[in-house]
């Protein structure tokens, strides 16, 4: 078996060879030297970067934002940042257009913020950027301070190799992705001139999966699902636990959950999906095949509908979805409470609504000292990206040109972006990734010991510029 720096290797010379069967990549037409130099500048503020502590919460956001000014100021970009709350900023930045005609402009989108980490489980502390073995690991490593990395290297490269531009470039990187979003609210309520009108952004999202060394598929979110976040509370007579309540709170919670832990929402294909099985068909085995060609036709079929229950890949792309998170009941454990209650996050395909599906859970519930409510008075409506566009098919072109005939499909993602909320405003947003990932690497996103492997930081910002230069360059 080829050892995985082998491995690299050829797939490094293949991607060799297939750029220069692209003259059309920008990336082609600079110097070794310079792409070295923009490499290296990659690994060293991206050790930087992840050695800065953003965890949210509290965020402190304000130190991303400085670290980012520092490198735009000493390259002369134009950039501001916004201190919206005490520790807590945004920072925009623009490459205008040098060339005409004049297109509406594209964001570069990021988040400066991380989830929690318990350094423990980890095996170098989470915001050490150490490289251990070929990966650099840290808090952000895959969400999302490597993609907001390249983005910012891109802006480099564009403005060191004078890129004439017939869309302004911007570059956004909001505080508080992982919580309220406060950040990206904050901006589009206060500084929405800032984004010019425009007609396309790129987020965080989307998965180029790598398998023994190879791309696999290249994954574009163009659409999300939404979350409807239930809390559950049973109600029943306290008293000792030395003396069982057959109608208990926690025995009535037990009963509902189970109820809903059994229940599976109907199946249905949105065209987006269809079209993601499609595109994927020709990869998998003959059989998924030809459930993956037809798969509104193939969910028909009860062993199939089992097939997809089963697979976690799968299953969410074609139901709304229903997981139990959080429970809670006595203080005690000889004491048996009044209340017993649990938290569920359910998500839902676009078109979904989200007054039907809770009263669908009160039903399956079906406990008159069971309640169900919304964690929150709020729900966006999920929305989603067209794939006829010239940013969708610059991802494909590039990516197909890096990594060969691989499927570039679009997918809805399981978890929320901020896509949803770009979108509104006419802008057709997408969650797109440079990097390549193993299945391994990407599952230590909001886990224990994120990392990204060097190799990736380094070539990331290539791939991203010939993506940007395609649909942006004169």
């Amino acid at each position: 078996m080829l050892c995985g720096a082998v491995l690299f290797l050829l797939n490094a010379v293949a991607c060799a060879a297939a750029q220069a069967d692209s003259p059309a990549l920008a990336s082609a037409r600079l110097s070794a030297e310079h792409m070295q130099e923009y490499s290296s500048l990659a690994v060293d503020w991206m050790q930087q970067y992840l050695r800065l502590d953003t965890t949210n919460p509290p965020g402190n956001e304000m130190r991303a934002a400085q670290f980012f000014k520092m490198i735009l100021d000493a390259e002369g970009i134009e950039n501001q940042v916004f201190e919206y709350a005490p520790g807590r900023a945004d920072l925009w930045a623009v490459l205008p257009h040098r060339a005409a005609p004049t297109k509406r402009p594209i964001i570069l989108l990021n988040h400066m913020d991380v989830v929690t980490s318990d350094p423990t489980h980890w095996t170098v502390p989470p915001f050490s950027g150490k490289v251990v073995n070929g990966s650099m690991y840290g808090r952000g490593a895959q969400d999302m301070k490597e993609e907001g990395l390249a983005q910012l290297v891109v802006m480099i490269m564009l403005k060191r190799e004078r890129v004439a531009l017939d869309r302004d470039v911007i570059f956004l990187a909001v505080a508080d992705e992982e919580a309220a979003g406060t950040g990206t609210d904050w901006f589009i309520a206060n500084q929405r001139a800032r984004l010019r009108d425009a007609e396309f952004l790129i987020n965080e999202g989307g998965e180029n999966l790598l398998q023994n060394g190879q791309v696999r598929y290249v994954g574009v979110d163009v659409g999300e699902k939404s979350p409807l976040w239930l809390h559950i509370t049973a109600h029943g007579r306290p008293g000792h636990g030395s003396r069982p309540i057959p109608d208990s709170a926690p025995n009535r919670l037990v009963r509902a959950l189970n109820r809903l832990i059994q229940y599976q929402s109907p199946l249905r294909v949105l065209p987006v999906v269809d079209e993601f099985f499609k595109a994927m068909a020709p990869y998998e085995p003959p059989e998924r095949a030809r459930m993956f060609s037809d798969i509104r036709k193939a969910i028909l079929d009860k062993s199939v509908q089992q097939q997809v229950t089963a697979d976690e890949s799968i299953n969410f792309l074609l139901r709304d979805t229903i997981t139990v998170t959080m429970l809670g009941g006595s203080q005690q454990t000889n004491v048996i409470p009044p209340e017993a209650w649990a938290n569920v996050d359910v998500r839902l395909l676009p078109g979904a609504d989200p007054k039907e599906f809770l009263e669908t859970i009160r039903r399956v519930v079906n406990d008159p000292n069971v309640t169900v409510e919304p964690e929150s008075a709020e729900f966006r409506v999920a929305n989603s990206s067209p794939t006829d566009t010239a940013l969708y098919s610059a991802i494909r072109e590039v990516m197909r040109a890096y990594f060969g005939e691989v499927p570039v499909a679009p997918r809805i993602t399981s978890g929320y972006t901020e896509n949803q909320r770009y979108r509104p405003l006419g802008i057709h947003a997408y969650g797109y990734s440079p990097y390549a990932a193993t299945e391994e690497e990407g599952s230590t996103e909001h886990g224990n010991d994120e990392r990204v492997r060097v190799e990736e930081v380094r070539r990331a910002p290539r791939i991203l510029y010939d993506v940007v230069t395609r649909v942006a360059a004169h």
